[in-house]
């Protein structure tokens, strides 16, 4: 507890420094400036959301009361299903297929000359800072926190994904995995600490609000990276209180769902550090990680609620435009673990929702979106110049009209050659070895049954197919996924950047 109790007061600091005037009460009068930016990223955040999939009776208010502020999409898709990669994918505005960026990455080594691809890319925030906005940012908003000199104003991060008790409650963070070869992770669940205040993300909705009571000579860009709901699930008791063992729901699951994967997505799946369904069904624990997760969803729901009322009784209210996204989905015992890290709909699904002062309020969007589209949807609500380099396209004509709503699709890799392509009734995957899966949502939307062998459907693969990258990058050599051990052997074949 006393390093967390130093990080939170190293936070403090920083918010009692270099104290502009602060706006202690709402002027009457609005800032007449460009549109200001909030964007608020929300690790491992999957769709069970209030205004999206509602799961198991959520109780997400404030996602809620976002949602009526503005669009929600309810079927976008990350560029890779591990929060690095996703990361470096929204930021840079390029596809990973493109820059090689298949597993993690440290944040200073995404831009630089060995990789052709982005070392002359410029990062989102860079975009908005070099366009005349003071840029602020805090939290995990990259893969760790931000690239040295991004932001003009930096709040970091505490380290890790913290508090955590001295002792784990369940898991031991290696499962069947071998120590020293598959590595280790921070899966684990339970009531700890005591108080919100003690949690990280409550110090970063802190610097994000003081920022919001500042006076700025320019538009602002504020990002805001809350850790939770990433592993280990744990918040206090009083959000495991709103969901009763007793009334928690488990995803729709089957014990034969991986018989037709093929041998490469099966590798994919071989998480030996993660839990089983089948170890959560037998040890009682299934439910438990669910009431944990949905009780860090409250958790994060309830200091997104802090900021936004900051923002709503603040000068810029009505001048400000808000993101909100997540890096990925998460897979609660679909396809047989715990996990991100796949190629199927649980695992590539997340929340993207927009509020401007000129979207259409409360309206929902089921049309297959990219999270690629973030970079550029942002440029155009704001009324900056479209960058050249951006691979998506804005979402914007889509918002407004409803232009583009038909042929809409959403693209994710996993590794170099191993593709998704979502389109609104079909999920196709390809993997590097030629073999592929093929879902029809219209009949099957928890992709239990891979219909690619069924000649009914050869003309739509070969359709699908025209969807896919024509150019598929070796390995980033800075890139790496150690914990996984087909990416291991993969990228040792493929990476060319030394």
């Amino acid at each position: 507890m006393n390093k967390i109790v130093c990080c939170l007061v190293v936070v403090s600091m920083t918010l009692n420094s270099c104290k502009p005037k602060v706006n202690k009460e709402k002027p009457i009068l609005e800032k007449t400036t460009s549109p200001n930016i909030l964007f608020i990223s929300v690790d491992d955040l999957n769709n069970m959301i209030g205004p999206i999939d509602n799961f198991s009776n959520v109780k997400t208010p404030n996602f809620d009361r976002l949602a009526k502020m503005g669009v929600t999409f309810t079927n976008a898709h990350v560029q890779a299903p591990l929060c690095g990669p996703s990361r470096a994918s929204i930021m840079t505005g390029l596809r990973p297929s493109n820059t090689g960026i298949y597993g993690m990455i440290g944040d200073n080594e995404i831009r630089r000359p060995e990789n052709p691809a982005t070392k002359h890319i410029t990062f989102l925030p860079e975009y908005f800072g070099k366009n005349g906005y003071h840029t602020m940012g805090i939290g995990k908003l990259f893969h760790i926190h931000a690239p040295d000199s991004v932001f003009h104003e930096s709040g970091g991060r505490v380290p890790g994904f913290g508090p955590v008790p001295e002792k784990r409650f369940v898991w031991d963070g290696f499962g069947k995995g071998i120590r020293g070869v598959h590595g280790k992770t921070s899966t684990d669940w339970g009531a700890f600490p005591e108080q919100d205040t003690l949690m990280p993300d409550h110090a970063s909705a802190n610097w994000a609000i003081e920022r919001l009571q500042r006076d700025y000579d320019k538009p602002f860009f504020l990002g805001l990276g809350f850790l939770r709901v990433h592993v280990p699930l744990y918040v206090p008791q009083k959000w495991f209180d709103l969901y009763p063992l007793e009334e928690i729901e488990t995803p729709p699951y089957r014990a034969d769902d991986l018989n037709d994967i093929p041998n490469v997505g099966l590798q994919i799946n071989d998480l030996p550090m993660m839990p089983t369904t089948q170890w959560a069904k037998k040890t009682g624990n299934w439910k438990k990680i669910v009431q944990a997760y949905l009780a860090c969803i409250s958790y994060v729901d309830n200091e997104l609620g802090r900021v936004l009322d900051a923002l709503e009784n603040s000068v810029y209210a009505n001048n400000t435009i808000i993101v909100l996204w997540s890096d990925h989905g998460y897979r609660l015992g679909e396809k047989e673990t715990f996990a991100k890290h796949g190629l199927w709909e649980t695992a590539t699904k997340a929340p993207l929702l927009f509020a401007a002062p000129n979207l259409t309020k409360g309206k929902k969007i089921d049309a297959p979106v990219e999270m690629l589209s973030i970079y550029p949807t942002l440029l155009e609500l704001s009324g900056l110049p479209a960058y050249d380099k951006n691979e998506g396209k804005s979402l914007v004509p889509m918002m407004n009209k409803d232009a583009g709503v038909e042929e809409s699709y959403a693209l994710t890799t996993y590794g170099m050659n191993n593709h998704a392509v979502r389109t609104h009734r079909f999920r196709y995957i390809q993997y590097e070895d030629g073999t592929e899966e093929l879902y029809d949502h219209s009949k099957d939307p928890n992709e239990w049954e891979n219909v690619a062998g069924n000649d009914e459907y050869n003309d739509k693969i070969k359709e699908l197919k025209k969807l896919l990258p024509d150019n598929n990058a070796n390995w980033d050599e800075k890139s790496m996924y150690k914990f996984q051990p087909y990416f291991v052997e993969q990228k040792a074949r493929t990476s060319s950047i030394k």
